[in-house]
C-alpha cells in the first residue's frame, strides 16, 4: 500500500464528495418545492445554506487535520456525512409540513426547512475538502500544487454530480431513491478509506516484524 495509490484513493473520494454534494443541493429544489414552491428565493435559501454550511465545514476539517490526521479519520468523516444525509429521504415531509403550518413567509420557511434538512450533512461534507489537502500535503514547497489539483479533482465531480443528477437520475429514479444511494455511497468510500489505513498499517507492521528478523 504505497503513498501514490493512498494519494489516488483520496482524489477519487474528493471527486464523489464533490458530486455527492451538487446532487443534494440539486434534489433540495425538488424536495422543498411541493411546500414551498421553486421561485428563486427558495433556490436562494438552499444555496444560502449550502454556502454556509460548506464554509464552517472548511474551517472545521481544517482545524481537525491538524490532530494527529490519517485515512481512518478521514473515512469516518465520510460515514457521519453518509448517516446524517439519510434522515433527508425518511424525515423531509414531516419536517417540511411542521415549517410550513409555523412560518407563512415562504421565503423564511424555505430557509428554515434548508437549514433543517442540509446543514449538518453539509458541514460534514464541506470537512473533506481541508482535511484531504492535509493528507496528500508533504512538504510546504507541494502544497500549493496540491492544493491546487485537490479542488481542480472536487469541483469537476460537482460538476459532474450536477450533470448526472439533473439530466439523468431524477429522470430514472425517485428523489429518495437519489438521496439514499448519496448516502450509501459516502458510507461505502468512508468504509473504503479505514480499510485502506488497516491494511497499510498491516502491510508496514509485516515489513517492520521481517525487517527486525533479518537482523
Amino acid at each position: 500500500m504505497t503513498l501514490a495509490w493512498q494519494n489516488r484513493l483520496i482524489y477519487l473520494l474528493a471527486f464523489c464528495s464533490g458530486f455527492s454534494i451538487m446532487g443534494v443541493e440539486l434534489l433540495g429544489g425538488r424536495i422543498l418545492a411541493p411546500f414551498f414552491g421553486s421561485s428563486v428565493h427558495i433556490w436562494g435559501s438552499i444555496i444560502t445554506v449550502f454556502m454556509l454550511s460548506l464554509s464552517i465545514g472548511y474551517l472545521y476539517g481544517g482545524k481537525l487535520s491538524t490532530q494527529n490526521a490519517n485515512l481512518t479519520r478521514y473515512g469516518m468523516i465520510f460515514i457521519v456525512a453518509g448517516i446524517l444525509v439519510l434522515p433527508i429521504a425518511l424525515w423531509a415531509n414531516p419536517i417540511m409540513e411542521t415549517i410550513f403550518v409555523a412560518i407563512e413567509d415562504s421565503r423564511y420557511g424555505s430557509l428554515a426547512a434548508a437549514s433543517a434538512l442540509f446543514l449538518l450533512p453539509t458541514i460534514v461534507l464541506g470537512m473533506i475538502s481541508p482535511y484531504s489537502v492535509r493528507l496528500l500535503v508533504t512538504s510546504k514547497e507541494q502544497s500549493g500544487q496540491v492544493a491546487g489539483i485537490l479542488y481542480f479533482v472536487s469541483t469537476l465531480g460537482s460538476a459532474m454530480g450536477t450533470i448526472f443528477t439533473s439530466f439523468y437520475f431524477v429522470l430514472w429514479f425517485e428523489v429518495n431513491t437519489i438521496i439514499v444511494s448519496y448516502s450509501a455511497l459516502l458510507v461505502v468510500l468512508g468504509a473504503t478509506a479505514i480499510t485502506f489505513q488497516k491494511l497499510a498499517s498491516q502491510t508496514q507492521l509485516a515489513t517492520t516484524e521481517e525487517v527486525a528478523h533479518e537482523n
